[in-house]
């Protein structure tokens, strides 16, 4: 009923809004610029407002090419196969590239890698983990897996996110999984992460965030608690050491290493976008002049360790390491006036 809600009230709605929206967009344009000037930082309201019309713009634009592909593909009887698969991949990098170009520039971004990423062996299927520390780093890791490395991901991603009737939609005619980080009992989700996580291929990069959700506080104490609630105190001190990461749940990632044997292994830490957990935040932070930096390290399969004991010790050592990174490269500011 949820998802019949979401696809027959939720995604009109935004339809609807986006054109009611532009409609009225010089009343917009006009009450924004006038705030713009009695606010702090430069032209705040009508960056935001741009960012705000250019995703409800896209959703929309996209929410009306998904149902005419739905129409093409028989009314959904051809939606799985390869042909519509590439279109909906071929969509979603579009729509990334457009919003991910305007939201840098208008935000005031500049994003830099290090490492070896995921192009330095090619032919190979990879197995991503990402440390979650704000909404914009998912998207971020996305585009730059789609359209720098050409590479598809499977995503395994907050049910919450579900609530967005494009991201609904789309993900759910390419391999993804839409998981709740606490699952009620019968739940299985390793199952359902190893079934993601299966028959990878060459292009293909199964993505996958181990700390559950976006880095605060009170969820790091949580972590921490929960993991002496369940007798690891070893792993509970090591995960008070580690100040800028939450403690990492392996069984989503064994489930993954387990079911994709081939798959070499891609660690992505990032410093930038820790702090914007909502939109107040994003809007106290326009624009942002900061230079973000995303660091990669990918690790052979020849070198991950056998059995669970040993990858879950794996897994906290690289946690560590990304926290010891994090320490060492906080964002810098970009000069006034200048734009990467």
């Amino acid at each position: 009923m949820i998802r019949v809600f979401r696809r027959v009230v939720v995604a009109p709605a935004v339809v609807l809004l986006t054109g009611l929206l532009w409609v009225t967009l010089p009343l917009w344009l006009i009450g924004a610029a006038a705030l713009s000037p009695l606010l702090p930082g430069r032209w705040r309201a009508l960056r935001l407002l741009w960012v705000l019309i250019l995703y409800l713009t896209c959703e929309a634009v996209m929410l009306v090419v998904l149902l005419g592909l739905w129409i093409a593909s028989g009314f959904g009887r051809k939606m799985r196969t390869p042909y519509f698969e590439g279109i909906h991949y071929d969509l979603v990098q579009g729509v990334m590239w457009v919003f991910f170009r305007e939201a840098r520039r208008v935000l005031r971004l500049s994003i830099a890698t290090d490492g070896p990423t995921p192009d330095a062996h090619p032919g190979r299927p990879l197995v991503v983990c990402c440390r979650h520390a704000g909404p914009g780093d998912s998207f971020v890791l996305i585009h730059a897996l789609m359209h720098w490395y050409r590479r598809e991901p499977r995503v395994v991603l907050k049910d919450t996110l579900a609530w967005d009737p494009m991201i609904d939609v789309v993900l759910r005619r390419i391999p993804a999984r839409f998981i709740t980080p606490n699952p009620g009992r019968g739940e299985d989700l390793e199952s359902q992460i190893a079934t993601l996580a299966s028959n990878l291929d060459e292009d293909d990069a199964f993505v996958i965030f181990p700390e559950g959700g976006n880095f605060t506080p009170a969820r790091r104490q949580r972590g921490i608690d929960r993991l002496r609630k369940l007798g690891l105190e070893r792993m509970a001190v090591r995960a008070e050491a580690m100040t800028n990461v939450l403690a990492p749940r392996p069984g989503g990632l064994i489930a993954a290493l387990d079911a994709a044997p081939e798959a070499d292994v891609v660690l992505v830490a990032h410093t930038g976008l820790d702090h914007l957990a909502s939109v107040a935040d994003l809007w106290r932070e326009l624009p942002m002049d900061k230079r973000i930096v995303m660091r990669w390290w990918q690790v052979p399969r020849a070198e991950i360790p056998e059995g669970r004991e040993a990858r879950i010790d794996w897994l906290f050592g690289w946690w560590e390491q990304i926290d010891a990174w994090i320490d060492e490269n906080r964002p810098e500011d970009l000069p006034s006036g200048r734009l990467r």
